[in-house]
């Protein structure tokens, strides 16, 4: 967790969950992994055994999850308003994320009116599967990662969820994604991969999203 983020789209992270798994081609080169092998090799328990090396030598998500109970309550005690990214260093939605722990995370949430919370997933699936059981404050918004055209189902799958505001991450931008199916979303981000053997992104991928957005009326940022 972070009080302050350099994250330019929110203003600090919150992680009640470390670890995480490749679900994607987008996770080939996750900086959160990178971050946590560095953090695990600081001696932090939280990140041990949550980062493996790859046979190229990239940091993976191992698939192994660690609940972070203590971090709960940390949004209880930042007065100002803020956005908040919730775990920028793992999946909300992943499948070793129990319910309970979920429900718990929810409900901080709807504790701290004063904040948006941006929850981002590459498991929208997941998330419509407990979203009947999840009270879905006015507060929390909910992303999900596209980052090529063959992920697109993401989108009508965030659409049935009922969260007040959905985003779409497009980033890291690996391919054109063509026509995007805006109804219902309300915020879009795209961008590029950065760090070591970053993949390229052609600038005119990101033109056809911002355009799409001006001709929608969706808030778009790069």
């Amino acid at each position: 967790m972070a009080d302050r983020s350099a994250i330019e789209w929110t203003d600090a992270t919150w992680n009640p969950v470390a670890g995480c798994a490749p679900v994607s081609p987008g996770c080939l080169n996750c900086y959160a992994a990178r971050l946590a092998l560095r953090l695990s090799r600081m001696g932090l328990q939280k990140y041990a055994n949550t980062v493996v090396k790859s046979r190229d030598g990239r940091p993976v998500f191992s698939g192994n999850i660690f609940l972070d109970h203590e971090s709960l309550e940390t949004p209880l005690r930042w007065r100002e308003p803020r956005r908040v990214f919730v775990n920028s260093m793992s999946d909300l939605f992943h499948e070793y994320v129990p319910l309970y722990f979920v429900e718990r995370v929810f409900a901080v949430m709807g504790m701290c009116k004063q904040h948006v919370f941006q929850i981002l997933t590459k498991r929208p699936n997941q998330a419509l599967a407990l979203s009947p059981q999840l009270d879905w404050a006015s507060n929390v918004w909910l992303g999900a990662s596209i980052e090529s055209r063959r992920y697109l189902e993401r989108i009508s799958v965030l659409q049935r969820i009922p969260a007040k505001t959905r985003f779409l991450s497009c980033e890291p931008l690996l391919g054109p994604l063509g026509r995007l199916p805006l109804k219902g979303i309300h915020w879009v981000i795209a961008g590029g991969e950065s760090g070591p053997k970053a993949r390229p992104m052609n600038p005119e991928w990101v033109r056809a999203i911002r355009d799409q957005c001006v001709a929608g009326g969706v808030p778009f940022f790069f």
